[in-house]
């Protein structure tokens, strides 16, 4: 067996071309396109990248999005000032703070900047208010990549209601959500973790297994039920020659794409689960793109939610 592959470029182009005439009916609508603010604060080379596709992706489907830098010197204070003026302004119908905060910002900090971004505005929904709806299932604003995977997962003609779906990471950006979500389409869910006792057995009882864990390769063939789908959330930057090579055999473009550049994107699903599986998100290529084109969709959202007044 050799899994389908998983198009989330394809799937991520397909939203983004879907959210389209809602820009353009906001822009007739408001006089203006939607506004999206994205603040990152020091140079991490990873959020570096991030943000240019998230800013590249936007400004090409027709909304106004506003790069605001802070030195990797910022208080926590400067930034949560920030945070506030962008609350007040009427152009901003969307605010978005890249993670990681430099670690001088203190433990925490990125909840307290979380909290602090209006809910109606919130278009990573994260904020308590929006993961509280979430839970009830009435939330317009929700994590983007928990809400990606299920695009995906529906567009892909994948059944969910029913199926027992095992989540592997428990994180309040993904794991957690992504049950929740995973639940509402009527799909039994198991959340693993480093915890969990036997945790290969209990992935491989799974028709839907999503791995988010951030540690390369590690689900392996033994983690999954021969025909699952398995959704790799996983994105870890590989330099270590030990580790590209335990992922990929001699033979393999990936491990010659390495030994050229010296470092390699990979996510949590080992290569040999293709093997095995029904069908697989890649890295990259699978849930990446459909973070960003879900972000775009959640920037219409609240832009429309605000005009209304809704």
């Amino acid at each position: 067996m050799t899994a389908r592959l998983l198009d989330g470029k394809a799937i991520a182009a397909a939203i983004r071309e879907s959210v389209l005439p809602d820009v353009r009916a906001f822009a007739a609508r408001a006089g203006r396109p939607p506004g999206l603010g994205i603040v990152l604060v020091g140079q991490d080379p990873a959020s570096e990248v991030y943000v240019r596709n998230k800013v590249r992706a936007g400004s090409e489907s027709g909304l106004w999005v506003d790069l605001q830098r802070l030195p990797a010197t910022a208080s926590l204070d400067d930034l949560l000032s920030l945070v506030e003026r962008l609350n007040d302004s009427d152009t901003h119908d969307g605010i978005l703070v890249q993670s990681p905060l430099p670690a001088a910002m203190g433990k925490g900090a990125s909840q307290r900047v979380f909290d602090a971004i209006d809910p109606e505005k919130d278009v990573d929904g994260f904020h308590p208010v929006n993961v509280g709806k979430l839970v009830q299932g009435r939330a317009h604003l929700m994590p983007c990549t928990p809400s990606g995977v299920i695009e995906m997962l529906q567009r892909s003609d994948i059944p969910i209601g029913g199926r027992h779906a095992v989540v592997i990471g428990r994180s309040e950006i993904v794991g957690k959500p992504m049950a929740m979500l995973l639940l509402q389409r009527d799909a039994t869910v198991t959340i693993c973790h480093s915890k969990t006792p036997d945790l290969a057995a209990v992935a491989a009882r799974a028709d839907i297994l999503v791995a988010a864990i951030g540690r390369p390769g590690f689900v392996t063939r033994e983690f999954v039920k021969p025909g699952a789908t398995v959704v790799d959330v996983g994105i870890s930057p590989v330099t270590d020659p030990a580790i590209a090579r335990r992922l990929f055999d001699e033979s393999s473009p990936r491990l010659a794409d390495f030994l050229r550049r010296g470092s390699i994107v990979v996510g949590d699903v080992h290569p040999s689960v293709a093997e095995v599986a029904g069908a697989l998100t890649p890295v990259p290529g699978g849930v990446g793109p459909l973070t960003i084109a879900m972000l775009l969709k959640n920037t219409c959202t609240a832009a429309s939610a605000r005009h209304s007044g809704t």
